[in-house]
């Protein structure tokens, strides 16, 4: 297809509760939507999962935007007629920025697959028609809210649990929710970079209380350390933010560094680099499942097809809208007995909603090709 331009919607999600984690707390979602506009008028979306500030990653909204307006949209435009397929060896000369880049992408796939009446579960691969779905739950200001937390999600059908944990909240509260909830409630926890090699001792504590995995307990760049602590341990040992292709996936799993791997789309440069690392992990024996980023429902939409590739066997942080919003932008996401159905229709199957997208953009920019 030829470009015709990309607006950028700033758009800033109040949460229906702080969501803390090792890297600060949030109470609003700030994050940017994409229009990708094509010249015969056809539309995809995207979603740029950057946070405000680069805590999770390098990246954040402004200098997404930034990365965007200045090289990404206009080198995309002088390539001629855009294909999703090449949209990242057009823009492999510009380094990093992987979620700009993939939220770019997206929307491209997005265009292309509505023009095409495929959906973007049929294109990457999915064979099945729901997904499982756990839920993430943020470090509380006690361990009765927490177990509070923790009830009411397993009430509504969520049916995994992932604990977000860091030095000072860990043992404890894994512990009692174990104790609170049994050993048949599938638990995870998160520790977001938190810890370090030398806290390995410390982190075997967690060991007796039958965890799924522990994911990212050390610096993304420690990969050595990872693969350390996983002899150490007994708990499986997940990467998340060391994960950034399928390149550095397969290093991680032949150094031993990892027996699960989260893929979170937006990290990784988007859909296409993830359905190359599901496959890098099947090959290799490795189970995947889908991170979340707290998305709006652009980008739940394409994690839930993702999600139902056949290499994802175990649920992931796919939640339904409510979980983190009263009003998504989109048609809501519902649970249905702890699952959510994969969207059969044209690209990723859901269109926002004008009026909500327009009550959350603080700020719109066209870039024209």
């Amino acid at each position: 297809m030829k470009l015709h331009g990309v607006e950028l919607m700033h758009v800033s999600m109040p949460l229906v509760s702080p969501f803390r984690t090792s890297f600060g707390t949030q109470t609003t979602r700030d994050l940017l939507v994409l229009r990708v506009v094509a010249a015969d008028g056809t539309e995809g979306w995207g979603e740029c999962v950057t946070m405000a500030d680069p805590v999770y990653s390098s990246e954040y909204v402004e200098g997404a935007a930034d990365v965007l307006r200045r090289y990404l949209v206009p080198a995309l435009a002088a390539g001629g007629d855009v294909d999703a397929s090449r949209v990242a060896t057009t823009l492999s000369r510009f380094k990093g920025h992987r979620m700009a880049k993939g939220a770019l992408e997206m929307g491209v796939l997005d265009a292309e697959l509505r023009v095409e009446g495929r959906s973007f579960a049929r294109e990457l691969g999915a064979v099945h028609d729901t997904v499982p779905c756990g839920v993430s739950v943020g470090i509380m200001d006690s361990i009765p809210a927490l177990l509070d937390a923790v009830g009411g999600y397993l009430d509504e059908g969520y049916v995994r649990i992932k604990l977000k944990i860091e030095p000072g909240w860990d043992v404890d509260p894994v512990r009692e929710v174990r104790e609170r909830f049994g050993d048949d409630v599938l638990l995870q926890v998160d520790a977001n970079t938190a810890y370090t090699l030398a806290d390995a001792r410390h982190l075997a504590r967690l060991d007796p209380f039958d965890l799924l995995l522990i994911e990212q307990p050390l610096e993304e760049e420690d990969i050595l350390g990872h693969a350390d602590l996983a002899r150490l341990i007994r708990t499986p040992v997940c990467l998340d933010e060391s994960i950034v292709s399928a390149q550095s996936a397969a290093a991680a799993i032949r150094l031993g560094a990892c027996q699960v791997v989260n893929i979170k789309p937006g990290r990784v440069g988007g859909y296409l680099e993830s359905r190359r690392i599901h496959d890098v992990c099947v090959a290799n024996g490795v189970p995947v499942w889908c991170g979340g980023m707290l998305e709006t429902g652009i980008g739940r939409a394409a994690n839930v097809a993702l999600a139902a590739l056949p290499g994802f066997t175990m649920p992931g942080d796919t939640s339904a809208s409510d979980r983190y919003y009263r009003t998504d932008i989109t048609e809501p996401f519902v649970l249905d007995h702890g699952t959510l159905p994969v969207p059969t229709g044209p690209g990723i199957g859901v269109l926002p909603d004008p009026d909500r997208l327009a009550e959350v953009t603080t700020r719109r920019e066209w870039i024209p090709a």
